[in-house]
């Protein structure tokens, strides 16, 4: 879905621009987006596979739930959407905690370059994973991998099957989700 989007510069500022999102990926502009990285007080955390017919990253394990947000969109109220979209799971924006924030630039072809900030959340999710409902469109398949298990994978750098963010993007989300549990 094509949305409005706010244009940041290259250091997450806003510029007081917006365009389409497919404008800003077009032109690779700059523009803000949340992760919310759910966890379990079992020390799980929940990975999202990507919709099949994605345009970037499709069947690849991601963040729990990801999502552009709008323009003029608070960035929390955005996450709630988000996760309510995608997974269908109603939560209040003082459950997030924040994480960080993330610059990420993938250019996938000369017409879809990702030029992003992370606004990023971890989550307690305190319902079963049956009782998520996928969004189909963007969702495959939804599991959980146990922290230590994916800190494994990090720290040996073995991340096929997953979105390529950057090695320290994953370091930081294994660290703020050890330090919730």
């Amino acid at each position: 879905m094509d949305e409005l989007v706010d244009i940041l510069d290259d250091y997450g500022n806003y510029t007081g621009h917006t365009c389409l999102k497919s404008e800003a990926h077009l032109k690779g502009l700059f523009h803000p987006t949340v992760h919310i990285w759910f966890y379990t007080n079992k020390g799980q955390i929940l990975w999202q596979q990507r919709g099949a017919q994605k345009d970037t990253h499709p069947l690849l394990w991601d963040v729990s739930v990801a999502g552009h947000i709008g323009a003029g969109e608070d960035m929390a109220i955005a996450a709630v959407r988000e996760v309510q979209e995608e997974i269908g799971l109603e939560i209040l924006p003082s459950e997030l905690h924040e994480i960080g924030f993330f610059k990420s630039v993938h250019k996938h072809s000369d017409t879809l370059i990702d030029k992003e900030f992370h606004h990023t959340f971890c989550c307690e999710l305190k319902v079963s994973l049956h009782k998520l409902t996928k969004q189909e469109t963007e969702v495959e398949d939804l599991k959980f991998i146990e922290i230590g298990t994916f800190e494994k994978r990090v720290e040996q750098n073995e991340l096929e099957g997953f979105v390529p963010h950057d090695l320290s993007y994953y370091q930081v989300i294994v660290g703020a989700l050890k330090k919730r549990l």
